[in-house]
């Protein structure tokens, strides 16, 4: 599988409309990682879970309590690696079509 695009499911037109956060529920099968700042990068946290440094966005999806950008995440949490990749990516589309569904007229 390549590197999932998340923003064809927002593409209107050729420009990208809103991209709401999606709920991807907790699993029996995700990872958990602590998160040092200056340290761990989700990119690498990325790389190491699912081979593909791609899906960084994935694992803030999974963490909302901290925001939308890496920075916000406070040193010394626990961030929750949603896995397999398949499944998560699975829960997050079905999560976007809920959005749509009650938000897009």
């Amino acid at each position: 599988m390549g590197t999932y695009n998340r923003y064809t499911l927002f593409n209107q037109n050729g420009t990208c409309g809103i991209v709401p956060f999606g709920k991807i529920p907790p699993k029996s099968t995700d990872f958990r990682e602590t998160y040092h700042k200056g340290k761990t990068r989700l990119d690498i946290l990325s790389s190491q879970y699912y081979g593909d440094a791609n899906y960084g966005w994935l694992i803030m999806q999974a963490n909302p309590q901290y925001g939308s950008m890496e920075y916000q995440i406070p040193d010394g949490v626990e961030l929750r690696i949603p896995y397999p990749l398949e499944e998560s990516i699975g829960a997050y589309e079905a999560s976007i079509e809920e959005y749509n569904r009650l938000y897009k007229k």
